[in-house]
C-alpha cells in the first residue's frame, strides 16, 4: 500500500516523464494516473504507472512509465474457457525498455533484478525496445519489462484489458493498488 502523499508525488514524477517525452495528457488523465505497486511497497523496483486511453471490450490503448531501472514483474495474459488472454503491442516513446519474454535465454542480458526477487522471474528472452520500436507480446506468454538507468515510456495497444485476470509469478503480487492515508 502506498499513502496519498507517496501517490501525489509518484503522479508528479509521472507527469515530468511525460512532459520529457512531448506527450500530453488531459487535465483528467492527470488525475486518474494509475500507480500500481503491485501490493509490495517497492515502487522504486517494482512498480508501474500508467494512464489508461481507452479499454472496451474489443480494444486497449494506454501509455506506461517505467522510473529508472523500474520492473513490471513477470505475469500472463491467460486464456480463460475459449476467449484467448490479451494481445498487446507495446511500443517505446522514450527511453530504452528490457522486454523479457519466454524463450530462449539470451546472452548479456541487460536486466537488473534485485536479489529479493530473483526467484519471481522465468522469462529471459530479451528484446531491447529504443523509441519507436515495437514488439507484440502474444496472449497466454510469459513476459516483464524493465526500464534502462533514465525510464522510460512505453504505449500499449492490445485486445481488452482485464487486469484481475492477471497470473503473475510472484504469487504476493496485488495487481489492483491500494492508497492510503
Amino acid at each position: 500500500m502506498i499513502s496519498k502523499n507517496e501517490y501525489t508525488e509518484i503522479c508528479k514524477r509521472t507527469c515530468d516523464y511525460f512532459k520529457k517525452a512531448n506527450i500530453a495528457l488531459t487535465e483528467k488523465e492527470k488525475r486518474e494516473i494509475e500507480v500500481a505497486d503491485f501490493g509490495l511497497n517497492d515502487i522504486n523496483n517494482i512498480g508501474l504507472q500508467l494512464v489508461v486511453y481507452v479499454n472496451n471490450d474489443r480494444y486497449c490503448a494506454k501509455e506506461m512509465v517505467l522510473f529508472p531501472n523500474q520492473i513490471c514483474p513477470e505475469h500472463k495474459h491467460p486464456n480463460i474457457n475459449s476467449k484467448l488472454g490479451k494481445q498487446e503491442t507495446f511500443r517505446c516513446r522514450y527511453g530504452k525498455v528490457y522486454l523479457y519474454v519466454e524463450g530462449v535465454k539470451s546472452n548479456n542480458l541487460h536486466c537488473k533484478i534485485p536479489d529479493k526477487y530473483k526467484d519471481s522471474f522465468t522469462a529471459f528472452h530479451e528484446i531491447i525496445l529504443n523509441p519507436g520500436e515495437q514488439y507484440t507480446i502474444e496472449p497466454d506468454t510469459l513476459h516483464w519489462f524493465q526500464a534502462d538507468e533514465e525510464g522510460a515510456i512505453v504505449s500499449e495497444f492490445s485486445s481488452h484489458s482485464d487486469d484481475l485476470s492477471d497470473i503473475f509469478t510472484d504469487k504476493r503480487i496485488k495487481r489492483i493498488p491500494e492508497i492510503g492515508e
